[in-house]
């Protein structure tokens, strides 16, 4: 038997405790790793202006000129990265962060010392001379404005990408579907040709209607709606299409909706609207169904597009729909 008098051999205390330490210094560790941004292999895309894009790490000190931008970078939880933002109207997370606009000097641009700057072709288009600069400064410089809603997807997955947040931006787009298809169900009529016939207008005082394959058409048709003006044909690679007053009268009597986007590209209201000659001929304004939507719901490549669809479904189909009465 043994010699219950012999010492047992134990570690110090000292050495226990060292040893939980270090098990605790590695959890934090771990858990500090898989907080920060993912670290991206090297990457190469082109952006809208036809720009080769080239980075081998997430960027981390990023101004973002465009309110799109902020708001997916925000959503995809990237706003400890952002530095500076446009004066707009931007998400309250990045209120603090001082702010920006594309008429401000290199000068500005470069004391804040970003890594990143983010635009759209607006901005190239208006001001090659200040992204020159900011390019010859070591500053990478993106521009990106997706018109169509699979261009939306790639554009989330490249912020992904620059942010080192790809599979944040992967469970965007995968959420976003979800909500798709959640309204796609309460849809009361299943054959397209018989829903209402809607027709948006961009800009009222130039007579402009949205491209087919526009996000906000994608909104119209996935809440339930049927695009009446499927033959405008946009310019330059817009969003935006030329359709006239003539060509909408001559389908008044198809218009059962009559929607215009609100906002900064078409501040708008619904009197305007009712005394413009000739549309007292339209039938949606016949049967009081003439409605404004906020620009910022149905026009920006954000995952709040989604609030935009369930308000125009609400629109389209006032009374509480379920899946058993689709027709």
């Amino acid at each position: 038997m043994p010699d219950s008098t012999l010492p047992h051999h134990r570690l110090p205390p000292t050495v226990t405790l060292r040893r939980r330490s270090t098990l605790g210094n590695v959890v934090v560790l771990l858990l500090f790793i898989l907080l920060l941004p993912q670290t991206t292999a090297a990457a190469e895309f082109v952006d809208q202006d036809g720009t080769a894009i080239v980075f081998n790490r997430p960027f981390s000190r990023i101004i973002s000129l465009y309110p799109a931008h902020t708001e997916n970078l925000v959503e995809l939880g990237a706003t400890a990265q952002i530095i500076g933002v446009n004066r707009g109207d931007n998400p309250d997370a990045v209120h603090h962060k001082q702010t920006f606009s594309d008429s401000d000097s290199a000068e500005k641009f470069l004391a804040a010392q970003p890594d990143l700057v983010l635009v759209r072709p607006m901005i190239s288009r208006a001001h090659p001379a200040l992204l020159a600069r900011l390019r010859a400064s070591g500053i990478t410089v993106v521009s990106l404005q997706p018109t169509e809603v699979e261009g939306m997807f790639a554009y989330w997955r490249t912020l992904g990408d620059l942010t080192g947040r790809a599979a944040a931006a992967r469970s965007m787009q995968t959420r976003f579907l979800a909500g798709v298809a959640a309204i796609k169900r309460k849809i009361p009529i299943a054959d397209h040709d018989r829903r209402p016939g809607v027709y948006v207008e961009a800009i009222h005082a130039k007579m402009k209607t949205f491209s087919p394959t526009s996000i906000t058409v994608y909104a119209v048709e996935t809440a339930g709606g049927r695009n009446i003006a499927t033959d405008a044909r946009p310019r330059n690679k817009s969003n935006i299409a030329e359709y006239g007053k003539e060509h909408i009268i001559a389908r008044a009597d198809e218009i059962d909706i009559f929607l215009s986007q609100t906002g900064r590209m078409n501040p708008i209201d619904i009197d305007t609207l009712k005394v413009e000659p000739g549309f007292e001929l339209i039938k949606a304004f016949k049967d009081g169904r003439v409605y404004l939507i906020e620009e910022t719901l149905v026009s920006r490549p954000t995952p709040r597009l989604l609030v935009g669809i369930e308000r125009l479904h609400r629109l389209f189909y006032p009374q509480p729909q379920t899946t058993d009465n689709r027709q």
